[in-house]
């Protein structure tokens, strides 16, 4: 066998785990859950063919585009806004300094945490008026505010806790794109005289483009179908109040399992799954898949 051959079967051979993994758990039931939307589906067993009664049933569905519209406000505040945090934090962080690794870590704990416990801590914090966030803000006279049960605060609240959560993890992976970026370079900047801000903006930046486009792709895909698109909301509010924060996946997971919808609910997530196809798709497209302008 030569050394090439087996070489490729090393790769398969690393791949397969993944491989396996994607195709039991992701794309099998993609396939069954759009057999399933042309079904009228009860939950017990019973099964009858509507054809595309699901998908027209969708046109006249109020909460549906409600809860479509908060999901985009979620994704156009939580993904920049998630992006510039986690960048600073990887700007801050970069060089060596003393204790550097106990911060990296204290900025990464929050990751660790099951999202569960994440959304019943911020939950105890947010207790109207007897949380710790009422008592530290009472003698700014905001000790009466409830983030979580106003309407116009919940779904900006969800915003803050879901950055917090995630500033980590974007963290470490803008700082593995900094790792990459030549100190050469850098310092042949500064020789010719090129100050901070002219490093960072004709050296730093364009070589962490594809990071950056890996970090906003992720990020908006997570927004909409991630954990903290259900998990997190649904610990935290449940989508209230007045489903102030009542994402996509969390009225999908209502149809399913509160109302024994199975069928709606599957013609739900086909769409999901077809909008977030189209849109990445159009992100690497137009930005070459993260090489932006180059050749």
């Amino acid at each position: 066998m030569t050394r090439k051959r087996r070489e490729a079967l090393a790769a398969y051979a690393f791949l397969a785990p993944d491989t396996i993994g994607l195709l039991i758990f992701v794309a099998i039931p993609m396939v069954l859950a759009f057999g399933v939307a042309f079904f009228k589906v009860d939950g017990f067993g019973n099964y009858q063919y509507v054809g595309l009664a699901n998908y027209k049933l969708m046109a006249g569905d109020d909460q549906l585009w409600a809860s479509l519209k908060v999901t985009a406000i979620y994704v156009v505040t939580f993904v920049p806004i998630a992006f510039v945090v986690s960048f600073a934090l990887a700007m801050l962080v970069r060089n060596h300094f003393k204790g550097i690794g106990w911060v990296r870590s204290a900025f990464f704990l929050p990751n660790v945490v099951s999202l569960v416990v994440v959304g019943l801590i911020w939950q105890f914090l947010l207790v109207d008026k007897r949380g710790a966030l009422s008592k530290i803000l009472a003698p700014f006279g905001l000790g009466d505010v409830s983030f979580l049960g106003t309407p116009s605060l919940a779904l900006g609240t969800y915003v803050v806790i879901s950055v917090w959560f995630l500033m980590g993890y974007q963290m470490l992976v803008f700082l593995a794109g900094l790792k990459d970026v030549p100190k050469e370079l850098e310092d042949a900047a500064q020789i010719d005289g090129a100050g901070s801000w002219q490093r960072f903006r004709y050296v730093i930046w364009p070589l962490l483009r594809p990071t950056s486009f890996f970090v906003v792709v992720n990020s908006t895909i997570g927004a909409v179908t991630g954990l903290q698109a259900f998990d997190l909301v649904f610990v935290l509010t449940k989508g209230g109040p007045a489903r102030a924060t009542s994402t996509v996946v969390l009225y999908i997971y209502e149809q399913a399992f509160t109302f024994n919808n199975m069928g709606y609910a599957a013609a739900l997530t086909t769409v999901v799954v077809a909008i977030l196809v189209v849109c990445t798709g159009l992100m690497f497209g137009v930005t070459r898949g993260g090489r932006f302008d180059e050749d």
